[in-house]
């Protein structure tokens, strides 16, 4: 009958999750979404951007925050769940029973660990494909040309060859009026200068836009290359004159993301592996090069003079100087000693250039090794706080005795707040080789979970850590 009755709290306790879970992961994922508008709204206003392209933009970067907005739901739906389980005093009824506070988290703990599996797939699987395609989009969008769009007063350079200016725009009729126009020479147009005292635009399909000007005159010049002066300048007053202008270079065009290099937020965490080797390998053949290329050359035969060796003796050998090293004791003179302490000194000078330019080459290696190394780990660390936040919250809502939504969201932000600020710093210091990828991306979760345990262990038993200190009589 004990066994029924745990059964059934446990199932309850699951249920009382996922109301919680889906309103924080929903509120969450919106609250991300205008986040990533607001910054980068600038970026697609006045541009044309197709409304699918946009929609795809918004989709793609979806991916990343699923993987954020997830773990953190997981920590507010604990924190409510178990906070009301407490409030209802079911917990002290079932510890009354004999029922032990661990076999109550279990199941919690169970669907955690199965959230934490598909969140780990979908960060290696999912995510690299979304992040790689928004890139591309970003990129795309990024070298987009301004749209047409003309302003009163404001010269507009936006089509190739032409600069226009309007005084005023009649928005109702989309008619312009007072129009100057200036047309650079091409090779199907010559330069000109055209006026006009109204005029309405008017598009071609998609790609082409034609301009109606009426009561204006033209001054063009009849060479391409001349500058305006007498005798080569036709002017001509019209009182209706039509352009088509070409927009095709406005227009915005989708780029193949696989046609794009990845970086290490695109690559999944195999292929981020198999990078890692490549760069470890190219490390060991620097040091093999360094190891194995000697001081000095027995090349050199001649004295080597540059701006820092040693002068240069001018005058007729004498007796070679006494040395303690061997060498120079066999020089039958001391111009040969100068000689070979020169062409000493120059290998010297190049196997320094040499290590010091394999030396940068090594760094950089090791670097980019843990950027990769620290994106593998992101992959599973985060996915992984969801166990994390089960362990940590569950404890701490007991103790809390509070379900509702506001105790819950001040000690979520509080520990959100750390566990990110750790995660960020982390990488930072990872990336600048201060602390191992390992530690940077683990720490923190590590630290929590251990505190978690520790509080489920007081909870179930009453154990303090005090009592490791007090000696037993």
């Amino acid at each position: 009958m004990q066994g029924f009755w745990k059964n059934r709290i446990q199932l309850d306790l699951l249920k009382r999750h996922i109301g919680p879970f889906l309103f924080c992961f929903f509120t969450l994922m919106f609250l991300l979404l205008m986040q990533f508008l607001i910054l980068h709204v600038d970026k697609l206003i006045g541009k044309d951007i197709p409304i699918p392209i946009i929609l795809e933009l918004i989709a793609t970067n979806l991916a990343y925050m699923v993987v954020l907005a997830a773990p953190m739901a997981v920590l507010v739906a604990t924190l409510m769940a178990f906070g009301k389980f407490s409030e209802l005093n079911e917990l002290t009824a079932l510890r009354a029973s004999g029922v032990n506070t661990i076999s109550i988290i279990q199941p919690v703990l169970l669907a955690a660990v199965i959230l934490f599996g598909g969140l780990a797939w979908f960060s290696n699987y999912v995510l690299p494909e979304a992040n790689s395609k928004a890139r591309s989009l970003f990129i795309d969008i990024r070298l987009k040309k301004p749209g047409f769009e003309l302003q009163p007063n404001v010269f507009y350079n936006g089509i190739e060859g032409y600069t226009f200016l309007v005084k005023h725009i009649n928005n109702e009729t989309d008619s312009l009026y007072d129009i100057t126009l200036f047309q650079e020479p091409g090779n199907t147009r010559n330069r000109a200068y055209i006026k006009a005292k109204s005029g309405y635009l008017r598009s071609e399909g998609e790609q082409g836009l034609t301009l109606f000007l009426h009561n204006g005159n033209m001054v063009r010049n009849l060479s391409r290359t001349s500058i305006t002066a007498e005798g080569n300048v036709e002017n001509t007053a019209f009182s209706k004159y039509r352009l088509t202008f070409d927009l095709s270079d406005l227009a915005f065009t989708k780029s193949d993301p696989e046609a794009r290099n990845r970086s290490d937020r695109s690559m999944s965490a195999q292929a981020m592996a198999v990078v890692v080797d490549t760069l470890r390998k190219e490390i060991d053949d620097y040091r093999k090069d360094i190891t194995e290329e000697p001081i000095i050359s027995a090349e050199h035969n001649k004295p080597v003079s540059n701006g820092s060796a040693p002068p240069q003796v001018v005058n007729k050998g004498v007796e070679a100087i006494p040395s303690d090293m061997v060498v120079l004791q066999n020089a039958s003179n001391n111009l040969d000693q100068i000689r070979w302490i020169n062409i000493a000194y120059s290998q010297l000078e190049k196997q320094k250039s040499d290590i010091d330019k394999t030396t940068s080459n090594i760094l950089w290696r090791v670097k980019r090794i843990n950027r990769y190394l620290v994106e593998i780990h992101k992959k599973l660390s985060i996915p992984f706080a969801c166990i994390v936040f089960v362990l940590l919250g569950a404890p701490i809502g007991i103790m809390t005795r509070r379900g509702n939504f506001g105790y819950a969201a001040i000690i979520s932000a509080v520990i959100l707040t750390i566990y990110w600020i750790s995660i960020i710093q982390g990488e930072k210091l990872a990336d600048r080789l201060f602390i191992t990828p390992f530690w940077g991306m683990w720490s923190f979760n590590i630290v929590f979970s251990l505190i978690g345990i520790i509080l489920i262990i007081r909870l179930s038993t009453g154990f303090r850590l005090k009592h490791l200190f007090v000696r037993r009589g």
